[in-house]
Formats: structure tokens, C-alpha cells, sequence
């Protein structure tokens, strides 16, 4: 059996076999996967490399560093943009990693209308 073969049996069955128990690191999740995890619905805004600008509700990532956004909405840049031009409304979204120039957490309406 070829080993790249053997290798790929052998992770299925470590983390498929029995779906009960996640597959964790010792001591629990580390920092990262907690900052990642309150994250988790908030609404981002990601800014592409094409000038695009997505906001949406933060549902998952990858370690491509791709992101999936729920209830996604695209914002054209300046120069491409129709004077008084509305969003277009895209849904569910998947975002390449390679695509993103930067990720900026939208403050929330409740904590905006307090402020």
C-alpha cells in the first residue's frame, strides 16, 4: 500500500471514526481558536485585493484562511461605483484567502446606538 495512501486511511479513521468526540489539543483550544470563536456571527468587513469590499456575518474559516459569510453584501469601490449605488446583496459567500487585504470587526447596533 502506498504511504500517502496509509496516511490519509489512518487520519479518517482518527478523526472521522467517532464523531462524539472532537479531534482537541491537550489543555483545551488554544488562544487562537477562542479569538476565532468569539468571532463566530459577529459582522466583519472584508476589504479584497480587487477593491471589493464584503460585509457579512462571520460563519467559518479554514486553514486556507478562507471565510464564509452569511447574509454577505458587496460594496464596490469609489471609482467603480454609480453615485447613490446600493449594495448588491450576494447571500451566503466563501472568500479566498489569497483575495484578503484586511478583516475589520463592525461594532455592533446595540453598543453603535449607545455610543
Amino acid at each position: 500500500m502506498p504511504v500517502g495512501l496509509w496516511v490519509l486511511q489512518r487520519f479518517y479513521r482518527r478523526t472521522v471514526s467517532d464523531p462524539a468526540s472532537p479531534v482537541q489539543p491537550p489543555g483545551g483550544p488554544q488562544p487562537r481558536a477562542r479569538r476565532l470563536a468569539a468571532l463566530l456571527n459577529r459582522s466583519l468587513r472584508v476589504r479584497m485585493s480587487d477593491g471589493r469590499t464584503l460585509v457579512g456575518a462571520f460563519l467559518c474559516t479554514d486553514r486556507d484562511a478562507n471565510i464564509i459569510l452569511g447574509s454577505a453584501q458587496e460594496f464596490l469601490k469609489a471609482a467603480d461605483a454609480f453615485p447613490g449605488s446600493e449594495p448588491r446583496v450576494l447571500g451566503l459567500a466563501m472568500v479566498p484567502g489569497h483575495h484578503i487585504v484586511s478583516i475589520e470587526v463592525e461594532r455592533d447596533a446595540a453598543a453603535a446606538l449607545c455610543s
